[in-house]
């Protein structure tokens, strides 16, 4: 029927339909827009009992409690990712445990939930109809084809950008041969999840609410339990499925069987390459490749909290679709450790999960010498030793074993290698015989999956139900489908030792106060060291009573030139003598860190913590400067004048510091590369060249690398005094915060001597100059 032709659809004179069970609490979601009274209108004469929420006056928790039967997302002006209000979220949790239909802007809230773009169609159309092509599944089934259907829009989806999760329904026809073009309809290929960009309700539109009928009567969260609809309804559980299943098999397979089945042929594949074969990585374990390890179940009984929380990094999954693309994973990694999780969950299946094993190895870097760092888990489809090896090379310190897809043979075979390798593993299971199976195991650590990973429903009661199963010596950890405190209220009582949350940690605003509020606390829980003021470091000292003024004045640090031929070089026997006064005379200051409330619990950023090296509760410390000299000679000097710490100046290897006994501090010009690698050096220190010529640094040099990585503390050097410590801080403005200590050489010298009044002026001032 041409488009023009405009004909009145409506019921004129309505029959309402008799009232029905299934329908019993739709929910609507208003998004503001004059169409949604006639979706109410149409869904209740099919029979449903209907509640309208405007999209910005009800929670998500609210709607939880609430119950629904069907969720319906309505029209509405705008676009779906800044005015679509409570929609995106709703969608997300209820999708694959009840049916949900958005309609116009709802349709598109669907596709950007799932991580699909919504873009301008090129056509504008408001009140206009069109002929809709459809797949006969779905809300369309046993409707004939050019239905004309009513059009108010101008953005819709995408055919490049749809997710893979969801698939076109229906289309208004493009070409000589009826080619798809713009998206009308879209699908989840597993929930009962169903959009449709035009408007069912309008008097326009033909069979609108035959449409409407057809999305009340479908039942439950995924496809296939949909037995009393339609075969053509039933259809859409891809018939591709059985055809790849052989033309004798009915039996579809389920996501995690596809999962499996991807993940063998790749792994296959991976072996056979030169250097990732199994005798490769076997060599490189054998050469004790592997970073180092911690104990998972003991790290597990660590937290700031009631519970531990196992934070996932999960950039999309089959049932959510796309999460977060651009997650960089060992950014996340630090954020997680830092709000106090116990565990970060990598995951690294690359297809459904868009994950790798790079992804493992640069968080597991990314934690390098945090003290009391997570343990690292790598969440994947587990059926091999070889994955196990390959973990344990990438810094995993356990992995994930799911009972539900391994035979008792292969598990137990898979266990005992894992703990082989040093690596108490994660037995997951979902039911009583699956839990069973994990305690005979003799398990550490079991997770039981809320999520059926069959019909994907989630019933976050299941962890509870199976307590009673496991001995009191075993840790449980409830996994999936936790997105705020009202799913953890209960589990802290039944005995559950942690939780593994993903999607709402990925899509939190503020990690470290979502983290508290999941698990009971305060996000103040997490903040370690207050620091009152910066340290002083008085440098190039000479003789004992420059030393003993520098102590008196407040320095929390004196160094003395070990490298011959520099003019503030002194003897063995001198640096001796400087030695004594340093480490006999009180104190004058206070130490530079506060440590009330330090929790040691909680992992802290390394050179966070590498502060408190700098400053001695009861003395100041003796640093040695070495300008590119043997490192026996460092070591030897170290030992002989009992440096505190041993500052290298010039281009000595970054790693020498893990083979000095003590804290390093190292020089590095403001564009020098590694200046914030994590694990070596305690702190960097800014300067120029070898030091000691009063050359003052560019600022803006110096707040470009302060911008670099802000996690990172320095020292600052290079032409500082006493008359301008304080505006070059001032000048610096809020990056100074970055700047923990101060050192100075050449500013506290008259005639090339130092002037021990000009120390006191100095420290003063310094000090003076607030964190």
């Amino acid at each position: 029927m041409p488009a023009t032709t405009l004909i009145d659809y409506s019921p004129n004179q309505p029959s309402p339909a008799s009232k029905l069970e299934s329908a019993s609490n739709l929910i609507l979601i208003d998004n503001y827009d004059s169409f949604t009274w006639n979706v109410y209108q149409y869904l209740c004469l099919e029979g449903a009992k209907v509640t309208v929420y405007r999209n910005d006056q009800v929670t998500l928790d609210e709607l939880i409690r609430n119950k629904p039967t069907q969720l319906v997302i309505s029209p509405g002006p705008g676009h779906p990712d800044t005015d679509s209000g409570i929609s995106n979220d709703a969608i997300q949790h209820f999708s694959g445990k009840i049916p949900v239909l958005g309609v116009c802007m709802g349709q598109q809230c669907i596709i950007s939930a799932y991580g699909g773009k919504i873009e301008v169609t090129g056509e504008i159309l408001h009140g206009k109809t069109s002929p809709l092509r459809h797949d006969n599944k779905g809300v369309y089934a046993s409707l004939p084809q050019d239905l004309p259907v009513t059009r108010y829009h101008s953005l819709a989806g995408t055919h490049p950008t749809i997710p893979a999760c969801l698939e076109v329904s229906s289309w208004i026809a493009a070409g000589p041969d009826g080619g798809k073009g713009v998206i009308m309809g879209v699908r989840h290929k597993d929930f009962v999840v169903e959009g449709v960009q035009f408007h069912p309700e309008s008097i326009l539109t033909q069979e609108g609410r035959i449409m409407l009928k057809n999305f009340l009567h479908m039942t439950g969260g995924i496809w296939q339990e949909n037995n009393s609809a339609p075969d053509s309804m039933l259809s859409m559980s891809r018939a591709n499925d059985a055809a790849s299943n052989g033309p004798n098999q009915t039996k579809k397979a389920s996501i995690l069987e596809k999962i499996y089945d991807h993940r063998r042929e790749s792994v296959a594949a991976q072996k056979k390459i030169p250097s990732l074969r199994p005798k490769d990585l076997q060599a490189s374990y054998d050469l004790s490749l592997s970073p180092p390890q911690i104990s998972f179940p003991q790290r597990l009984r660590q937290s700031p909290y009631p519970l531990s929380l196992m934070a996932e990094i999960k950039r999309a999954s089959p049932s959510k679709g796309i999460i977060s693309l651009d997650t960089c994973a060992p950014a996340q990694a630090r954020i997680y450790a830092q709000a106090g999780a116990s565990v970060i969950s990598v995951l690294t299946e690359p297809e459904w999960f868009k994950g790798s094993i790079e992804d493992l190895r640069a968080v597991r870097k990314s934690l390098e010498g945090m003290p009391n760092r997570p343990a690292v888990l790598r969440k994947e489809f587990i059926f091999d030793e070889y994955q196990i090896l390959e973990a344990r090379l990438a810094g995993a310190d356990t992995v994930l074993l799911i009972v539900k897809m391994l035979d008792e043979d292969t598990l137990t075979r898979l266990y005992r290698y894992s703990r082989h390798l040093g690596m108490e593993p994660l037995v997951e299971v979902n039911t009583p015989d699956e839990m069973k199976i994990a305690v005979g195991l003799g398990a550490e650590v079991i997770g039981v999956n809320n999520r059926d990973l069959t019909s994907f429903d989630v019933d976050l009661e299941t962890t509870s139900r199976l307590m009673d199963l496991v001995p009191r010596t075993t840790l449980v950890c409830a996994l999936s489908g936790i997105s705020g405190p009202l799913d953890v209220e209960a589990y802290s009582k039944d005995g559950v030792k942690a939780i593994l949350v993903g999607e709402a940690l990925m899509r939190a605003s503020d990690t470290a106060a979502f983290v508290a509020s999941l698990l009971g606390g305060s996000s103040e829980r997490t903040k370690k060291l207050r620091f009152k003021r910066r340290a002083v470091k008085i440098c190039g000292t000479r003789t004992p009573e420059a030393a003993l003024a520098a102590v008196k004045a407040g320095a929390d640090m004196v160094g003395v030139i070990r490298v011959q031929g520099r003019k503030r070089f002194v003897p063995d026997d001198v640096a001796l003598q400087i030695g004594d006064v340093v480490r006999t005379t009180p104190r004058a200051s206070k130490p530079i860190a506060e440590p009330t409330g330090f929790d040691e619990l909680t992992p802290t950023n390394f050179f966070e913590n590498s502060i408190r090296t700098i400053s001695d509760a009861h003395r100041a410390l003796l640093v040695g400067v070495f300008l590119d000299q043997p490192l026996s000679y460092i070591l030897e000097q170290q030992q002989k004048l009992g440096l505190d710490l041993v500052q290298l100046h010039g281009s000595e290897p970054l790693e020498w510091s893990n083979l000095i006994p003590v804290p390093v501090l190292r020089k590095c010009a403001p564009d020098d590369i590694g200046i914030g690698i994590r694990g070596y050096h305690t702190l960097p220190l800014l300067d120029y060249g070898m030091g000691g010529s009063g050359t003052q640094l560019d600022l803006t040099l110096v707040q470009k690398t302060l911008a670099t990585d802000r996690e990172v503390n320095f020292i600052l050097a290079g032409g500082l005094n006493p008359e301008n410590v304080s505006q070059t801080f001032k000048e610096l403005q809020d990056d100074h915060q970055q700047i923990v200590a101060v050192d100075v050489s050449s500013g506290v010298e008259t005639a090339g001597e130092q002037d021990l009044e000009k120390i006191k002026d100095f420290v003063t001032a310094a000090q003076d100059t607030s964190l």
